[in-house]
C-alpha cells in the first residue's frame, strides 16, 4: 500500500511581520544585449519618502514597470508591503497606487469623470474617495473641467488623486515633477511630505536630486541598472567632505596663521575670509580649534559655517558617469 501524500505546509502570508514596503534581491530585467535592472537589492522602509535617483537611461522606470508586473523579471525575488510577488500581486496592489510615466487621462472629460471610471474598476469604497481625493491634491475647484484644460502640473496631481482612490499604503511615483513649474514642483513636494505624514510610504524615481533632497528621507543611487548606494540621506552625506567657511579679517593674516596646520593644503582666500576643505569625518571639534587659533592671533572672526555637500555634488563623486553630463 502506497503511503500517503503529504502536501507541503505553506506558511500564511503575513504583509504586518516586514518592516519594508518594497524588498527586492538580485532582480534582473534584460532586454536581449541591454541589462536595464541589474541584480538589485533594494530595501524601502514603510512609512517613509524614498528617492530612487539615477540619471535618465539607468534603468529607474524599468524597475517600477517590474515591481508592478507590467514587465517580469528574469532573475531575483521581491515584495510589496510583505506580500511576496508575482504569487501574491493583487494583494500587493490592491494597496498600491502608481504613476508610471507620465498620467493618462481622457482629455475630453472632466477630473471627475476620469476618476469614477478607474473607480468603477475598483472596490465600491473607491467612489466615495473621489471628492477628498480632489480635495486632498488640491484641484477640487477644477474636478468638474475638462482635463484638456489641465496644466502638467494638475495632470500630475490628477495622477495622485487616482492613486489616492485605493486608499494606498505604498505610492510609486515616475518622476512626477518632469514639467512642473517652480511652483508645481513646491506644491508635489508638500503633497508627498504630507502623504508620508498620514504614514503613507511614497516611492518616487527621479533624476532632480536638489528636489529629492528636498522631499526624501532616504535615497538610492542607481547607475547603469545598479544600486550603487541606498541608505537615509543625512547617513550618505555624512561620508562626503566638506568646506568651513570663515568670515573674518584680515584674511591674509588668517591665511598665514593656518599655513602650518594640517588644513594648509585646503585653505583658500574668498572676498571677506577664508574657504577650508575639511576631510570625512572631520569632527566639530575642528570649527573651535580654528576659531581658536585665529582669534589668539589677533584675526577677527565674525561668522564660521559649516557647508556640507549637496546630494547632487555626493552623486555625481559616486556615480560612474561624472564627465559625461557636463
Amino acid at each position: 500500500m502506497a503511503a500517503p501524500t503529504v502536501e507541503p505546509v505553506v506558511p500564511p502570508v503575513r504583509p504586518g511581520d516586514s518592516p519594508w514596503a518594497v524588498e527586492t534581491h538580485g532582480l534582473t530585467k534584460r532586454f536581449k544585449d541591454n541589462v536595464a535592472v541589474d541584480g538589485v537589492d533594494l530595501r524601502v522602509p514603510r512609512g517613509c519618502a524614498f528617492g530612487y535617483l539615477g540619471p535618465n537611461g539607468a534603468g529607474k522606470t524599468t524597475l517600477i514597470r517590474v515591481l508592478l508586473g507590467l514587465t517580469h523579471a528574469d532573475a531575483g525575488s521581491m515584495s510589496l508591503l510583505g506580500y511576496p510577488v508575482p504569487a501574491h500581486r493583487d494583494r500587493a496592489l490592491a494597496r498600491i497606487g502608481a504613476i508610471v510615466d507620465e498620467p493618462r487621462f481622457h482629455g475630453h472629460l472632466t477630473g471627475r469623470q476620469n476618476l469614477q471610471i478607474l473607480a468603477a474598476a475598483r472596490e465600491p469604497a473607491a467612489r466615495a474617495r473621489i471628492a477628498p481625493a480632489l480635495d486632498r491634491v488640491g484641484i477640487a475647484h477644477r474636478g468638474d473641467d475638462k482635463v484638456s484644460k489641465y496644466s502638467m502640473g494638475m495632470r500630475q496631481r490628477l495622477g495622485v488623486a487616482a492613486c489616492l482612490l485605493g486608499d494606498p499604503q505604498l505610492l510609486i511615483l515616475d518622476e512626477p515633477m518632469n514639467g512642473l513649474d517652480p511652483a508645481g514642483m513646491l506644491d508635489m513636494r508638500e503633497m508627498i511630505l504630507s502623504l508620508r505624514g498620514e504614514g503613507r510610504t511614497v516611492v518616487l524615481s527621479s533624476h532632480l536630486l536638489d528636489e529629492v533632497e528636498r522631499t526624501c528621507d532616504a535615497v538610492a543611487i542607481v547607475d547603469r541598472g545598479k544600486v550603487i548606494r541606498q541608505g537615509p540621506i543625512a547617513d550618505l552625506l555624512a561620508d562626503s567632505a566638506f568646506e568651513l567657511q570663515v568670515d573674518c579679517s584680515p584674511s591674509d593674516r588668517a591665511q598665514a596663521l593656518l599655513a602650518g596646520t594640517r588644513w594648509q593644503t585646503g585653505i583658500h582666500v574668498e572676498p571677506g575670509g577664508l574657504r577650508i576643505d575639511l576631510a570625512p569625518g572631520t569632527g566639530r571639534e575642528t570649527v573651535a580649534e580654528v576659531n581658536r587659533l585665529l582669534v589668539e592671533g589677533g584675526v577677527s572672526v565674525y561668522r564660521l559655517q559649516e557647508v556640507h555637500a549637496s546630494l547632487e555634488s555626493w552623486f555625481l563623486e559616486v556615480t560612474t558617469r561624472l564627465g559625461e553630463h557636463q
